[in-house]
């Protein structure tokens, strides 16, 4: 699969002739500031919760693009009262099949609000699977003992997880939550964008690589085969 990093949580997903986009968060973002919003391509806009940086260019992408947005049932009517009617409500431990693959939402440790501060329903990830391949983006959470269970459920070929602490998981807890989901393919994300999540970069790759783990770290505008 071919994936590419716009900033903060903010990943595109090429699955067969389908582009699936996370969490948009990039005109807002410093650090992101040469990526052109217009430019990117989505057939399916996924928001794991209702952060600001999570969500912040969800209406305009969407409008963009027509693309289905799938999200939790609180985030979805939030957005059709912004104009966005081309969605699919979910929820933690809902699935679907799309047209792409299949879509199973499992918890997330977090808070939800809309950047209007009105509430934001259950932070959640997902759980992708399109043919033999299986990835999980966890959206913003702590370490949570709930991960065992998608180590159980799914063969991951690779996952999206925190590694910035303060708000989500560290470097340390992403290593265990790469035991508990069974996948040693870790795309690090939620990292460096704000002054509350710099980190070192060169200790976390480093620390993985001693667990006989790989971090990915992804440049804004980078793309790569994984």
């Amino acid at each position: 699969m071919k994936v590419s990093y716009f900033g903060h949580s903010c990943f595109g997903v090429e699955v067969g002739n389908k582009n699936l986009l996370f969490d948009p968060f990039i005109s807002s973002n410093k650090l992101a500031g040469k990526i052109d919003i217009k430019s990117i391509k989505a057939d399916y806009i996924f928001i794991s919760h209702g952060h600001e940086d999570h969500i912040a260019d969800a209406v305009e992408i969407a409008k963009n693009t027509n693309a289905v947005v799938i999200s939790n049932f609180e985030i979805c009517n939030w957005l059709n009262k912004r104009g966005i009617d081309n969605f699919h409500p979910m929820n933690v431990g809902g699935k679907w099949i799309f047209d792409f693959g299949k879509v199973k939402c499992v918890n997330a440790v977090h808070s939800s609000s809309m950047p209007d501060g009105s509430y934001g329903g259950s932070a959640m990830g997902f759980l992708v699977s399109t043919g033999d391949s299986h990835f999980y983006y966890a959206g913003d959470t702590a370490l949570t003992y709930d991960m065992k269970l998608i180590g159980d459920y799914r063969n991951l070929n690779f996952a999206f997880l925190p590694i910035g602490d303060n708000f989500t998981m560290s470097a340390d807890n992403a290593i265990i939550a790469s035991d508990f989901i069974k996948c040693d393919k870790i795309i690090g994300m939620h990292y460096d964008t704000f002054d509350y999540i710099i980190i070192d970069k060169k200790e976390a790759i480093e620390k993985f690589k001693q667990q006989d783990k790989s971090l990915i770290l992804f440049e804004i505008g980078e793309t790569k085969e994984i």
